[in-house]
């Protein structure tokens, strides 16, 4: 069976170069419409990555909240919980040891405080985070150092502050580092200063030197960037496992949030669209279908003598069924081929214009689905638009057509 299709599709390909010309001309619409679809599909996948991109920029696509949940609702007013729980740093850094995917934690509480010094002529109000060792995303260090592990149970206790502390302090240098401050009778030592894009006064401390007072009134939240966007769903999953072996009598009182949302309805939305322009653009791919199925057609006709030849040697129908749908089939993927270069260069000559109007940064996405579809398409195309000629040609009676010539 191998041996006849591969024949088949031999005398299928010099068929059509003995009539170049006439082939060519019969799947110009074939080439016009998969050119267009793969315009469309490339196009279409370029909008959707740019969306993605913005909506990963502007919502942290690629991060995941866990806060515990210190109030419930009564009667749709928000009430303080006498209990809840909350994960404690010791917690924090079994859970930073039990995710597998490469992904950054981060453990802060937020309170304000007034912070004083015998430097300073009255009282800073700042915001004051107990964090863990990767404190918080953004920040970048302009003097000294960071937290280490070490930090989180020296005495006296060292402190980070952002360079708005150093502006509210009335000192823009550096001055500060290595100086004392006093927050809420604790006693604190300076050991770096980072910008950070705010404009608030900020102080960062080790969170273990927090209460449990304070926690319970701050309650610390987890944040966790996710290297791939494609691992959160995994990486949220692995922390709610966690939660319910940790805490299994109190899963109610962590909550777990990501954007998700936000990203499925983008390719939601642009997985419409593409099926609908598709769908649009597929009405170009049938008339160009119609177009091999026409040649095909002439084709039977003229090759009727060599049909009735062949069945009289011994060829069966399902002979020269083969023999038709593997010349539709190798005609309609050399359209679909050239349709494929063409919608290529198309979009190539397109993005330049689309830039220069939208002075956006957008690029044409090629993806294997796009190739993938048009390789389906030459294939289901020739046989659907081949089979009534190859049928056709079958049912020629070898005497008639012998006859005829």
């Amino acid at each position: 069976m191998l041996k006849k299709i591969v024949t088949s599709f031999k005398m299928a390909v010099g068929n059509m170069h003995g009539n170049l010309f006439h082939t060519l001309l019969s799947i110009l619409g074939m080439i016009i419409g998969v050119a267009a679809l793969v315009s469309i599909l490339s196009l279409i996948d370029g909008m959707e990555k740019f969306a993605k991109d913005q909506i990963s920029e502007t919502t942290s696509l690629k991060s995941i909240a866990l806060t515990p949940r210190s109030t419930r609702t009564v009667n749709g007013i928000s009430v303080k919980k006498d209990s809840f729980v909350y994960v404690t740093y010791s917690k924090f850094k079994e859970l930073e040891k039990s995710i597998k995917q490469q992904a950054k934690f981060y453990l802060i509480s937020t309170q304000s405080a007034e912070v004083s010094s015998p430097e300073i002529s009255s009282p800073i109000v700042s915001m004051v985070y107990g964090c863990s060792e990767t404190m918080r995303p953004g920040l970048t260090l302009l003097k000294g150092r960071l937290f280490t592990i070490n930090d989180f149970n020296s005495n006296p206790i060292n402190a980070i502050v952002n360079k708005s502390f150093l502006s509210a302090s009335g000192k823009s240098d550096f001055a500060w580092l290595g100086k004392s401050l006093q927050i809420n009778g604790r006693e604190i030592k300076i050991i770096g200063i980072v910008d950070e894009k705010s404009e608030r006064p900020e102080i960062y401390l080790p969170i273990t030197t927090f209460s449990h007072a304070e926690l319970k009134s701050y309650p610390p939240s987890i944040s966790v960037d996710v290297a791939e966007v494609e691992d959160v769903a995994s990486v949220k999953q692995s922390i709610s496992a966690w939660i319910k072996e940790q805490y299994p009598n109190n899963t109610d009182d962590l909550e777990l949030m990501t954007h998700e949302f936000r990203l499925e309805q983008a390719t939601k939305g642009f997985m419409l669209f593409r099926v609908i322009m598709g769908l649009i653009v597929g009405i170009s791919v049938i008339v160009g279908g119609i177009g091999v199925m026409n040649v095909m057609l002439i084709t039977v006709t003229q090759r009727t003598t060599e049909i009735g030849v062949r069945k009289a040697l011994g060829a069966n129908r399902k002979d020269i069924v083969l023999q038709f749908l593997a010349e539709a089939v190798s005609i309609s993927t050399l359209g679909s081929l050239c349709g494929l270069v063409l919608g290529i260069l198309g979009t190539m000559g397109i993005i330049p214009i689309v830039k220069a109007i939208t002075k956006v940064p957008f690029q044409a996405s090629y993806t294997w689905n796009t190739i993938g579809v048009v390789a389906v398409l030459a294939i289901v195309v020739g046989i659907i638009f081949g089979t009534y000629p190859a049928i056709r040609a079958s049912k020629l009676d070898p005497v008639e057509a012998i006859r005829k010539e």
